[in-house]
């Protein structure tokens, strides 16, 4: 999964950064970068996953990595999911990771007021996770959940398009901001895409 999403993050980081120049420094994509690399590293040992610490550095790794406003978030919600893991913990059910889900995204409530509607990360992450949460309460196994997540996501990324920011520099131009969709966002909904495809992969090779 984290090598998946940092895959579609690499693949798009060009598009990130001109999405981000409409009404920011046009750096979202290079820090996007910096992002996914101290994910896969958090990742990348060769023993039994400790999924506590691997996200818990994860998250540390991803707010030292001097990104901005979303990568900040996005590194408080690969923390807050490792904050509320037990030690051990080697895997998840589809239950177990809708929870780890929603406690990264209650970390990332505390530390921004945006809610979807305003052109932020959270118009993405927000159904993303509310969808996963459904699809496994309805007894849905972690693929088809993950799929769900990434719809939700991408659809909460394009409507963006028809939203004024309200936060961040982007909320100073107003109606300019209309008919493109928020970077933030955007990165969010490339990382549950990649969380789908590499089930995917994983799924098929087994």
């Amino acid at each position: 999964m984290m090598a998946s999403a940092a895959f579609r993050i690499r693949d798009k980081h060009s598009w990130l950064s001109q999405l981000d120049s409409v009404a920011g420094d046009g750096d979202h994509g290079s820090a996007m970068l910096r992002t996914m690399d101290r994910l896969e590293k958090a990742f990348a040992g060769e023993a039994p996953a400790d999924l506590k610490i691997c996200f818990c550095e994860a998250g540390w790794g991803i707010l030292g990595a001097d990104g901005g406003a979303s990568t900040s978030l996005i590194g408080a919600f690969f923390l807050g999911i490792g904050e509320a893991t037990a030690a051990g913990v080697p895997s998840w059910n589809c239950g177990e990771l809708a929870a780890a889900l929603q406690a990264g995204l209650k970390a990332v409530q505390v530390q921004t007021r945006a809610q979807p509607g305003d052109k932020t990360m959270m118009d993405a992450l927000t159904p993303a996770v509310r969808a996963f949460a459904e699809a496994a309460q309805a007894g849905k196994n972690i693929g088809p959940a993950l799929e769900a997540a990434a719809r939700a996501a991408k659809a909460g990324v394009e409507a963006t398009m028809n939203m004024t920011a309200r936060y961040g520099r982007a909320r100073l131009l107003g109606e300019k901001t209309l008919g493109h969709q928020d970077p933030g966002a955007a990165s969010i909904a490339l990382i549950f895409e990649g969380f789908y495809q590499g089930i995917q992969q994983s799924e098929g090779a087994a």
